[in-house]
């Protein structure tokens, strides 16, 4: 029957056949095979007849399929909450009983349903028939006994039926609806799955990679989210507010640390409930558990002792001639550049020979690469730094002022360098507060009290200063007002 066509015995009239694929036989009433007369007794005619119906068999049998497949595991969920509400109520009527004491009232139950309901649970099917029978033998019991055994039988029957109609309403495959009994006799033994799977944290990276986001943002958010995954899956939770806010406290980290973890939640949050079919439809009405958490405030002296500390400008001087004690160059090279420019550690070792211009004929770096956008900026270079400038340039193997070795997946070439300054400020006894970044705030401070105007300083070290006028339509200072303010920023004793 390779081209679905049949006769049957004693006709001439040709029919189309379908077998119907077992795992979706319950939604058409557990018919086996669709079969229809194509009311022609000639094969060539049956044979063009026979495909549309075919067509129309498939795409019945596809989105049975798909409906299924759209299920998800949401409904697991709901039937285990049923379930264990469901044990709870009959546990609490079962101990009244055995202590003698008034059984609680926990179902309002409209007496005409709980009539339809008996009927359908003593029905004259097979397992209506044994219901009874378990009843008849509950009732021969006497006094408590007997309660408890009929709180047993109503509770039996409640979940059996349950089922049936959940199977039938649902249109459940075998697997299903075993899987189902396997729920409703034990609720404990469905483990709540995270819905952050590895397949949609697949498809959001995907989608921020087409947005042009960070690798590295990616990456992070990415790591973010697989730990609270593992962490729902292991605790058994579902995705809420009180769970995030449990799993944000186990991670036993500073506010600030919490906030990028909330907001890579928040970011997939909004990305699912946009773009994720399955997952809008199964938290539609839930409210997004990644907002209006209260993190901890340090307040007082603790936030002081958090923050970093600027150098003054002598430590600078020391730590310069200790890297070059230790016979190395680059790091005593990076910390003149930082302390004559204010820049950040990879602003200046992605500066290239190319990156050195000449504005209103005044050497200066040109910052291509920076974090923000108020970040891309010219800085006159300082006198103190021609000649280590013009040996940078002279000496440079790959085009940059800065030689790395650094093998950074992101293409960052200061982290090497980063870790040798730490090495080198702790070897000097200077703490966490204190990092390469510290020089960016001396230099600050350096030129504040030079009298420098603030919008000018903003402006060479890469600062937005929040007015429109001079973060939109100003074209900022010229490069000899720049070289005028940076050249007040006191020479090093070295």
């Amino acid at each position: 029957m390779a081209d679905n066509l049949i006769q049957k015995k004693g006709e001439s009239t040709w029919y189309v056949k379908l077998a119907i694929p077992s795992d979706v036989r319950q939604a058409f009433g557990g018919k086996a095979a669709f079969i229809q007369s194509l009311k022609t007794g000639l094969r060539s005619e049956a044979m063009n007849r026979r495909l549309s119906v075919l067509a129309g068999w498939k795409a019945q049998i596809k989105a049975a399929r798909d409906k299924r497949s759209s299920r998800g595991e949401a409904w697991k969920e709901r039937l285990a909450e049923d379930a264990h509400d469901f044990s709870k109520i009959f546990r609490q009527l079962k101990t009244a009983v055995a202590l003698g004491e008034e059984k609680p009232t926990q179902l309002d139950i409209d007496p005409a349903d709980l009539e339809e309901f008996r009927k359908f649970v003593f029905s004259d099917t097979e397992s209506g028939q044994r219901r009874r029978a378990e009843a008849d033998e509950a009732y021969a019991k006497q006094g408590v006994d007997k309660e408890l055994a009929l709180l047993d039988l109503a509770h039996k029957a409640l979940l059996e039926t349950f089922g049936e109609l959940i199977a039938y309403a649902n249109d459940f495959s075998t697997p299903e609806t075993e899987e189902m009994q396997v729920i409703l006799k034990d609720p404990a033994a469905y483990k709540v799955k995270s819905p952050i799977t590895k397949q949609r944290i697949a498809t959001f990276r995907q989608y921020r990679e087409t947005r042009n986001v960070a690798t590295k943002t990616i990456d992070q958010q990415q790591s973010k989210l697989e730990k609270l995954s593992a962490y729902l899956t292991k605790e058994s939770r579902q995705l809420d507010f009180d769970a995030v806010s449990a799993w944000l406290d186990s991670l036993k980290l500073a506010s600030k640390t919490l906030t990028q973890y909330l907001l890579a939640g928040n970011v997939f949050w909004k990305w699912a409930m946009k773009h994720d079919a399955r997952w809008r439809e199964n938290f539609k009405d839930k409210a997004n558990p990644f907002e209006n958490h209260e993190l901890p405030q340090t307040r007082g002296k603790e936030r002081a002792d958090r923050q970093r500390k600027d150098f003054q400008p002598k430590e600078i001087a020391e730590l310069h001639s200790a890297a070059l004690a230790a016979d190395h160059t680059t790091l005593a090279d990076l910390i003149l550049l930082g302390a004559y420019t204010g820049a950040r550690i990879e602003e200046l070792c992605q500066l290239r020979a190319e990156h050195l211009i000449k504005p209103d004929g005044i050497e200066s770096f040109d910052i291509v690469d920076s974090k923000t956008a108020a970040g891309i900026r010219v800085v006159p270079v300082h006198p103190a730094l021609a000649h280590t400038v013009e040996r940078l340039k002279n000496d440079s193997k790959d085009g940059y002022l800065i030689p790395s070795d650094s093998k950074n997946k992101y293409g960052i070439r200061s982290d090497a360098l980063s870790k040798a300054f730490g090495r080198l400020k702790e070897a000097h006894g200077y703490g966490p507060q204190h990092v390469f970044h510290s020089i960016r705030k001396t230099v600050i401070t350096q030129l504040v009290r030079a009298g420098v105007q603030g919008t000018l300083i903003a402006e060479l070290v890469g600062h937005e200063t929040g007015t429109v006028t001079f973060d939109v339509y100003s074209q900022g200072a010229s490069a000899v007002q720049k070289l005028a303010a940076i050249s007040k920023l006191p020479s090093l004793t070295i």
